[in-house]
């Protein structure tokens, strides 16, 4: 037998040594597969980190211990291991507060420091568990179904959606055992189920009664607690993940990587720019998010060319904006975001094409799926036909925004907040005539020029008979000029 030494001969040790029937694993199995194998509409998040004693990550020396090795867990340390397998050691140096899960089968013998192959004896420590945190996103893996679960067929989702939303089922891998930090701005973290070592927690008085036991307390800790809420969503057309009072945690996990795209874009929920595309749907009641996703997955990205095409399919809440920037009520909708795996040459080709596939899509068969409306943004800046629609929009937006200004000029000019500049004063009629040089009527004309024949009589030559009393004479009198044409009657003309 292996020796198992305490840390200080003033702590005890206490340590659990669990070993679970090879018959009860199998027949725990068996219900496992039956209830996850019902249709539902909820994801799979599984859990990827674990704290097995065969892992090789889990030990400082990079590898498992072997013979001549002498084992060692940090006094203060809170583990739950679970050991797979016969291992051979030296020394085993145990926590106060601990346990270790046997596998059937599973044992420690003592080599007595023989174990050809295995080298030098080296101290092996277990590494720190404390440090993995529910609300990082790189620590779980999304699946459709159980099936595409146990294959490795995972999908892609934005961040807040990587971590479990409340609808989902919680898989912790069977055979392995682990150690969480539930901590969140929330009393408790709710989600529909969790599995832990092949037994499905579906109630919350079950899920609670595992907590309170020896493995709970070592596998979970933290300021909150995951909740089993088994009603899960029970909206057709989806339901939104519920994760957004943790997104400052979500998001103080993940580390962006540079994007070289010309114009990058941010789904809602993620924490993140992408280059990619994002494919927005506005739905009916008659819209079913489970039957679009797998509609997505098996029929439009079925193409062998869209191999390397990443889809997340979710119900959101955006924030509407007016023009861009004034804040107006949120609406849910249906987003659609595409990201492709390879950075090569063609990968912004293969995105593009897949989401005008999904719009060409939706706008065929809208009515069957329950879709009202759907528009995309592509990184790669092709505006995908939708140019006109561009410019409409632009055109619009600045007719609202010179809308928007006058009527705010006119409510603050009528509160007196601003005033507005005096305009120059039209001229009247009467200054406009005599700038003007046209007289009130019956005044003095100015013909603008003097004529000596008409406009000034007295300066007419004084020669009697010029002017004089003849056939063809001509008079001049204030109102007018008088002539006689021997040829007509005397007429009157008033110049």
């Amino acid at each position: 037998m292996p020796t198992l030494a305490s840390q200080s001969p003033h702590h005890c040790c206490l340590i659990s040594l669990h070993s679970q029937p090879a018959k009860m694993l199998l027949r725990t199995a068996a219900l496992v597969w039956l209830s996850l194998l019902s249709p539902a509409s909820a994801l799979y998040k599984q859990w990827i980190p674990d704290t097995n004693y065969g892992n090789a990550t889990n030990w400082d020396k990079g590898s498992v211990p072997c013979g001549t090795d002498r084992v060692h867990f940090a006094a203060g340390r809170h583990v739950s291991v679970y050991v797979e397998t016969v291992y051979s050691v030296l020394e085993m140096t145990l926590p106060v507060d601990g346990e270790l899960i046997l596998a059937p089968g599973a044992a420690f013998v003592s080599s007595n420091g023989q174990d050809p192959g295995c080298g030098a004896g080296v101290t092996a420590t277990f590494k720190d568990s404390e440090g993995f945190r529910w609300f990082d996103p790189e620590l779980w893996r999304a699946a459709a179904t159980w099936d595409d679960l146990q294959a490795s067929r995972y999908l892609f989702a934005v961040h807040e959606e990587s971590v479990p939303c409340r609808q989902d089922d919680v898989v912790f891998r069977p055979a392995s055992s682990f150690r969480v930090d539930v901590s969140s701005g929330q009393q408790s973290v709710p989600v529909k189920s969790i599995t832990i070592q092949g037994q499905k927690f579906s109630s919350s008085s079950s899920f609670s009664e595992y907590l309170s036991s020896r493995s709970g307390k070592l596998q979970f800790h933290g300021s909150s607690s995951p909740v089993v809420t088994p009603s899960g969503c029970n909206d057709a057309t989806g339901c939104e993940c519920g994760n957004t009072a943790d997104r400052q945690r979500i998001c103080a996990s993940v580390t962006c990587p540079h994007v070289a795209c010309q114009k990058p874009l941010q789904p809602v929920g993620h924490c993140c720019d992408v280059c990619g595309a994002i494919v927005s749907l506005q739905f009916s009641g008659a819209f079913n998010l489970e039957s679009y996703r797998q509609r997505l997955l098996h029929l439009v990205l079925n193409k062998p060319s869209y191999d390397s095409v990443r889809v997340g399919v979710s119900k959101v809440q955006e924030e509407q904006r007016l023009l861009g920037f004034i804040p107006r009520a949120s609406e849910s909708k249906i987003q659609v975001v595409l990201v492709e795996g390879d950075s090569g040459e063609h990968a912004s080709w293969l995105v593009d094409a897949a989401a005008k596939d999904i719009i060409a899509d939706a706008r065929s068969n809208g009515g069957d799926l329950g879709i009202e409306d759907a528009d995309m943004e592509l990184s790669s800046g092709d505006a995908g036909g939708g140019e006109a629609g561009v410019v409409v929009g632009a055109v619009i937006g600045v007719l609202l925004v010179v809308v928007v200004l006058l009527g705010a000029g006119v409510f603050l000019h009528r509160r007196g907040t601003i005033t507005l500049p005096s305009l120059p004063r039209m001229p009247s009629i009467s200054s406009w005539r005599k700038s003007s040089g046209v007289g009130d009527l019956g005044g003095t004309l100015d013909h603008g020029f003097d004529n000596p024949m008409f406009d000034k009589p007295t300066l007419m030559p004084s020669e009697p008979g010029l002017y004089g009393d003849s056939a063809n004479s001509i008079s001049i009198t204030q109102s007018g000029v008088h002539f006689v044409n021997p040829a007509y009657d005397e007429t009157d003309f008033t110049a």
